[in-house]
């Protein structure tokens, strides 16, 4: 099986190093830009209707090797399919962003943790109704949270 994925766009960020980063983008009020490629312009019409979108970005300064990680919050091993570390098999990052304003081919948002220059594989709008899940939750997570 092949899969081709070609960027559409590039992050405009203020971090410039990992040890920059947040971890979690919704807890920073940096300002970012997407800059959606010429070609890829036509896939804009109405996003500046949406509030938020869900970012679905390439984490290519991201370690592909490793399957377990061990997050801030409790400092101890997990697999990292449960876990949103960056180091992964295919570092997909995905956020929810505020789309603050549409200038042309540029997407001006908020609550983002992804470095200066990342390649963005898509973009969707993102719907409280649709995609929220209420009560999901991290079992692990939910235990370090209880302490």
């Amino acid at each position: 099986m092949e899969l081709n994925l070609r960027p559409i766009g590039v992050i405009r960020s203020p971090y410039k190093s990992p040890l920059e980063c947040p971890s979690q983008g919704r807890l920073s009020e940096e300002i970012f830009i997407v800059e959606v490629f010429p070609e890829f312009e036509g896939g804009l019409k109405d996003v500046e209707t949406c509030t938020h979108l869900i970012l679905l970005y390439w984490l290519d300064k991201a370690r592909r090797d490793v399957l377990t990680a061990m997050p801030p919050h409790d400092k101890k091993e997990h697999g990292v399919f449960a876990t949103r570390s960056p180091h992964r098999p295919n570092p997909i990052g995905f956020a929810v962003v505020e789309l603050i304003e549409r200038r042309g081919r540029k997407l001006i948002v908020k609550g983002l943790d992804a470095l200066d220059g990342t390649p963005v594989i898509d973009i969707k709008p993102y719907s409280s109704a649709i995609d929220c899940v209420e009560n999901a939750k991290i079992g692990w997570f939910e235990e370090v949270n209880k302490k």
